[in-house]
C-alpha cells in the first residue's frame, strides 16, 4: 500500500479504500527520537521561529522520512496548514486539499466524502466497508478510555497513547487490535489508582511534552481521566455511517459544540479540575477565553513551544495547580463534615 501522510484526523476509511496507507505525520514527528532536528530541517527551509512547532515537524518528516504524497486538512484543523500545502507542493510532494464542512451536517460531510472518494478513485461503499473493518479497534480504543476513568485501571499516559494512535492506527488496525486487546487483558489485573487522588481532564490538542505530563502529574497525587481531543480520534459517536461519523467527531466544528461535549464529560467523569493545553502561536489558543466562561472548575492552562519534556517553569505551575485543588477538596470535606454535624 501506499503511503499518505495526514495532517490531522480524517476521514481514513476513504484512504484505506482507495489502497493507501494512512500515516499521521503529528505522530511520525513527536514519536521521533530526533524532533529537534526535524524542526531545524523546516527552519533552515525558511520556516519562521515563530510558527508552530507542529507544522515545522510535520513538514521535517516529509522531507526527511520519504513521504511523497500529503491529505492536508484546510478546513477544520490548522490555519498554517493551508500555506504548510503550498510549501509541500514547492518540493515536488502530491498534496491533497480535504476540507471539513463548516458545521456538523450529515448531508455537507456525505458530498464531502463523495468527492475524497472520488478524487481518490474509489467509491464510499467501498468506504464504509472499511468503516465496518475498523470498528473493533475503534471500540477496543474507547473500553480503554472507559477503563480509565470508571475502573482507575488504565494511566493517563497509556489512555493519551492509544486514543491519539487511532487517527492512522499506527499503519497497522490489525497489529493496533491484537496489541490494545492484549493490553486490555492485562490490565484488567491491576490494582485500580486509589480513590482519594485527583481526577483532571485534560483539553486542548495533545501535547508536545506528552511523555513526561501524565507521569508527573500522577507523582503529584492526580491523574488525568479524560484526554479530550484524544478521545475524539477514536470516533466516539460512530453513528450508522462515515457522514454521520465525522459529523459527530467534535474536533473540526465551533468551539461551542467541543464545550459542550467536555462539559457532559467532566460530569460523567468527576473531574476535579482542568488542564488546557495550547501550542505556541496557534489561533486555538484564543479558545481558551470560550473554556473558561463555558467551564465552572478551575482550570489551568499550558503553552507548549519546542521543550519536548517539561521544563522547570511548567513543572511548578503544575505542582501549584494541585496543590490548590488539593486544599479546594480538604476545605470542601471538612465543610461538610461540620453540615452533618
Amino acid at each position: 500500500m501506499k503511503r499518505i501522510g495526514i495532517t490531522t484526523t480524517v476521514p481514513i476509511e476513504v484512504l484505506m479504500a482507495a489502497g493507501y496507507k494512512p500515516v499521521d505525520l503529528n505522530n511520525l514527528f513527536i514519536g521521533s527520537p530526533e524532533r529537534e532536528r526535524l524542526v531545524s530541517v523546516a527552519e533552515r527551509a525558511g520556516f519562521p521561529q515563530n510558527c508552530c512547532t507542529w507544522i515545522k515537524g510535520i513538514y521535517g518528516v516529509c522531507m526527511e522520512y520519504g513521504i511523497n504524497t500529503v491529505l492536508c486538512v484546510t478546513t477544520g484543523d490548522c490555519s498554517n496548514t493551508i500555506m504548510l500545502m503550498e510549501v509541500l507542493k514547492l518540493k515536488g510532494l502530491e498534496v491533497l486539499p480535504f476540507a471539513y464542512p463548516e458545521r456538523p451536517d450529515v448531508v455537507l460531510m456525505q458530498g464531502a466524502l463523495e468527492d475524497l472518494a472520488r478524487r481518490l478513485g474509489t467509491t464510499l461503499d467501498k468506504a464504509e466497508k472499511v468503516k465496518c473493518e475498523l470498528a473493533n479497534a475503534r471500540q477496543l480504543a474507547l473500553e480503554l478510555d472507559g477503563l480509565t476513568w470508571k475502573e482507575g485501571l488504565v494511566s493517563g499516559q497509556e489512555n493519551h497513547f492509544w486514543l491519539v494512535s487511532s487517527s492512522d492506527f499506527n499503519g497497522d488496525y490489525r497489529e493496533y487490535e491484537r496489541s490494545l486487546g492484549k493490553l486490555l487483558g492485562e490490565v484488567k489485573k491491576r490494582k485500580p489508582y486509589p480513590d482519594n487522588m485527583l481526577r483532571l481532564a485534560y483539553i486542548g490538542v495533545p501535547p508536545v511534552f506528552a511523555g513526561g505530563l501524565y507521569s508527573f502529574i500522577e507523582r503529584n497525587g492526580a491523574r488525568v481521566v479524560f484526554n479530550e481531543i484524544q478521545r475524539q480520534f477514536a470516533m466516539p459517536a460512530p453513528g450508522v455511517s462515515l457522514a454521520q461519523q465525522y459529523s459527530n467527531y467534535t474536533y473540526p466544528y465551533s468551539i461551542f459544540g467541543r464545550a459542550d461535549d467536555i462539559t457532559t464529560q467532566l460530569r460523567r467523569r468527576r473531574a476535579d479540575g482542568v488542564i488546557h493545553y495550547v501550542q505556541a502561536f496557534c489561533h486555538r489558543g484564543i479558545g481558551d477565553i470560550i473554556f473558561r466562561h463555558a467551564i465552572n472548575m478551575p482550570m489551568l492552562t499550558l503553552e507548549g513551544n519546542t521543550d519536548f519534556t517539561l521544563n522547570s517553569h511548567v513543572r511548578t505551575r503544575i505542582e501549584a495547580f494541585i496543590d490548590m485543588l488539593k486544599r479546594r477538596a480538604a476545605a470542601s470535606n471538612k465543610a461538610s463534615a461540620k453540615s452533618e454535624l
